[in-house]
């Protein structure tokens, strides 16, 4: 079972990135998809969350308005667009895919998968 992120880089300050999370080895059509972040000498955070059927999302406050999550169940693919960056956004990206059907489920010990991280960088 494989998750690899891709689509991290430099971007100026109120640019945009999309992030995209490609599953392997298994479907997760079923479970909940989402992604954390870790800034440097910070502890991991989480960013947004998917139910399995793309209708429910969740965001962390510092994000919501900018950042959007979605999905591709035929794809098996998770995406993250990322709008309006911000310094304080740099950090490594990593996606997560987890049994539990609560889309609100923000806690890192309920992930079951976990991707390989991309690095976004924001400059100021």
């Amino acid at each position: 079972v494989q998750l690899q992120a891709s689509g991290g880089g430099l971007v100026q300050a109120g640019g945009s990135l999309r992030l995209s999370c490609a599953a392997s080895g298994r479907t997760f059509s079923s479970y909940r998809l989402g992604w954390f972040r870790r800034a440097p000498g910070k502890e991991r955070q989480f960013v947004a969350n998917i139910n399995w059927s793309g209708s429910r999302t969740y965001y962390a406050d510092s994000v919501k308005g900018r950042f959007t999550i979605s999905r591709d169940n035929a794809k098996n693919t998770v995406y993250l667009q990322m709008n309006s960056l911000k310094p304080e956004d740099t950090a490594v990206y990593y996606c997560a895919a987890g049994r539990s059907t609560y889309y609100s489920d923000t806690d890192p010990k309920n992930v079951d998968f976990w991707g390989q991280g991309t690095l976004v960088t924001v400059s100021s």
